[in-house]
């Protein structure tokens, strides 16, 4: 097992234990990738929406939101093209028995090849030290040269096969490049077939495919549908958007990644309706935007980076996903995609409805453009868990595991805690609690000795640690304990308000994004 995927492990270990995650239905031995977040990760959870929602809607005053049903008429999707054309192409491994998405297990490849290129790069600057060029390597060094012809070359084959549907080029390439079962270690693969994702389901008493619905496979089409009732309610002009926090389910083939891929996910979305022609610039506008989102939250910077779509979606004329430096390696977080006029014009066709927006500073009618930025929350939970999971060595040869959480993302933010059961502290340490709790999520923790409540705060990653003592009790002052410097410091209660808030502020965080 790799580092990484030892890591990975010790994150699924630590979630469930402190309370963010669990397998879901475990007492009846599990569903496969279906998880239910705990008492500590509905509250993680909840303040990524937050972020994600605040900087997103309330921030820009043409962008607007929704809440649009799971469940609609099925016509919608295939107007869409999911009914039509929302497949992966699979492939099975004969001797694990387990199923695979083709394009993924030749995207992991590639991903190899690029870590053996950023090795040798390594291997050059150890030789070479401060008289190290970078680019020159890069451009001159036949081993790196050759990978990335290689890289090249496949990049080209697989889109080919992807873009002409060619599922028997794609087993071949598959086979050419010798992609081995992760599990089995073998080549021993089936042809590769396409699998429609959608979930269906019946609606009403009578079955039969007149009663055939579909759970929906993303959020955005409830978005589409809803484009004149939100423009004419809230009179939007031309530029402006829609944004949605909603469920999906998608009938996912899963390669033990946790949370990363599952059937049932939330979806964070932002639809931007712009003139005809005006896209890219918007394009690039929401790239950045959503980057600096993203950096705000203060991890390096070194995690992020942008990967172009080597295959087009049917809708699209430009698309980059955000990549995230996962414990699996660079894995998709977000995508911003140019989705043209289509799913309105298509929407149009299928209803007979006019989808348009009149234009009174061209004195115009048209079908906007659209560009879309979507990202998984699920992914965006794993993306801060893994970010913030330490097992730090201290000075006095001890170690301690915290989770340095962006404060403001923190399930609680305080934790207050009597020195003892007893005297009178378990009381003042409740009044603080009730003071401090209108504005930040509070803990009361009382059991173990002081120490060990220290840890057990640092593992659910609090930021903040208030200690009620006996000299409390005299003049009103606390012991607090930052989490991320374990320093502590004499305080006033009175004072308590205003140093918890300029840590965990949500102010700070979209300030730092506003100004990136």
């Amino acid at each position: 097992m790799s580092a990484q995927e030892d890591n990975l492990k010790d994150i699924i270990g630590h979630a469930k234990e402190y309370g963010f995650v669990f397998p879901s239905s475990e007492i009846y031995d599990g569903l496969s990738a279906t998880y239910d977040y705990g008492q500590l990760g509905v509250e993680l959870k909840n303040n990524i929406k937050n972020y994600w929602w605040t900087a997103m809607v309330h921030m820009h005053e043409n962008i607007v939101g929704i809440d649009a049903a799971i469940f609609m008429e099925p016509t919608t999707w295939k107007a869409s093209g999911h009914v039509d054309a929302f497949n992966d192409p699979l492939i099975d491994n004969k001797d694990s028995k387990k199923r695979y998405r083709a394009d993924v297990l030749i995207e992991e490849h590639i991903e190899k090849i690029k870590e053996k290129i950023e090795k040798e790069v390594e291997k050059g600057k150890k030789r070479f030290g401060d008289a190290f060029d970078e680019k020159q390597f890069r451009d001159t060094n036949p081993n790196v040269l050759r990978r990335e012809r290689d890289i090249r070359s496949i990049e080209h084959r697989m889109k080919e096969a992807l873009e002409h549907d060619n599922l028997h080029d794609l087993k071949k390439l598959i086979d050419e490049i010798e992609v081995v079962c992760p599990i089995s270690g073998s080549k021993n693969w089936t042809e590769v077939k396409q699998f429609n994702l959608m979930f269906s389901t019946e609606l009403g008493s009578v079955s039969g495919e007149s009663a055939k619905i579909y759970l929906r496979p993303e959020t955005a089409q409830g978005i589409f549908v809803n484009f004149l009732n939100v423009q004419k309610s809230g009179r939007m002009k031309i530029p402006f958007g829609i944004a949605q926090i909603g469920k999906a389910f998608r009938n996912e083939i899963v390669a033990r990644q946790f949370i990363f891929r599952m059937r049932e996910f939330e979806q964070m979305e932002m639809q931007f309706f712009v003139r005809p022609g005006e896209e890219m610039k918007w394009y690039e506008h929401w790239k950045q935007f959503r980057m600096n989102w993203h950096k705000a939250l203060g991890f390096d910077a070194d995690n992020y980076r942008f990967h172009d779509h080597i295959k087009l979606a049917h809708y699209a004329n430009a698309a980059a996903d955000i990549e995230f430096r996962f414990p699996m390696g660079f894995k998709e977080l977000e995508g911003i995609h140019s989705r043209t006029d289509f799913d309105l014009k298509q929407h149009e066709e299928f209803s007979g409805k006019k989808l348009r927006y009149f234009d009174p500073e061209i004195n115009e009618s048209y079908i906007p453009f659209v560009v879309e930025t979507s990202i998984g929350l699920d992914r965006m939970f794993l993306a801060v868990l893994s970010m913030s999971y330490k097992d730090e060595a201290l000075e006095d040869g001890t170690t301690r595991t915290v989770l340095s959480i962006p404060p403001a993302l923190a399930p609680y933010k305080v934790a207050v805690m009597p020195l003892t059961k007893k005297d009178g502290l378990p009381e003042k340490a409740t009044a603080i609690i009730d003071d401090l709790k209108f504005d930040f999520n509070c803990q009361y923790d009382e059991k173990d000795s002081i120490g060990k409540r220290y840890r057990r705060q640092d593992a659910i990653g609090t930021p903040y640690s208030v200690t009620v003592d006996h000299q409390t009790l005299e003049d009103n002052t606390v012991t607090i304990r930052d989490r991320d410097t374990m320093e502590q410091e004499r305080v006033a209660i009175a004072d308590l308000h205003k140093i918890i808030d300029d840590k965990v502020s949500m102010r700070k965080l979209l300030v730092k994004e506003a100004i990136a």
